[in-house]
């Protein structure tokens, strides 16, 4: 007798489930609506920021570079080889 419960609420189950399949794919196609405008925000809004890194950059473009020229040169002329110099010991 379990058994034929059991066979008798899958079977429910499934009409169940056959019957709310248009609402169920609505709902679906609402949330991959919801999902593709939000995409789209979050894209645009992560444009939105490279332009905003991008204007800083351009602007303070006076600073960093001679910024990067100055420490290219220290770097182009210190040797590969040299450790800092370390201060005398003094022995009391």
């Amino acid at each position: 007798m379990k058994t034929f419960l059991k066979i008798t609420l899958i079977v429910v189950l499934a009409l169940l489930a056959i019957k709310c399949l248009p609402l169920v794919l609505v709902g679906a196609c609402v949330g991959l609506l919801i999902a593709a405008i939000l995409g789209a925000l979050g894209v645009s809004l992560v444009a939105c920021l490279l332009a905003v890194a991008l204007g800083f950059a351009f602007a303070l473009s006076p600073i960093w570079i001679p910024v990067l020229i100055v420490m290219g040169a220290i770097s182009l002329f210190k040797k590969l080889g040299d450790k800092p110099a370390t201060p005398p010991v003094i022995v009391a």
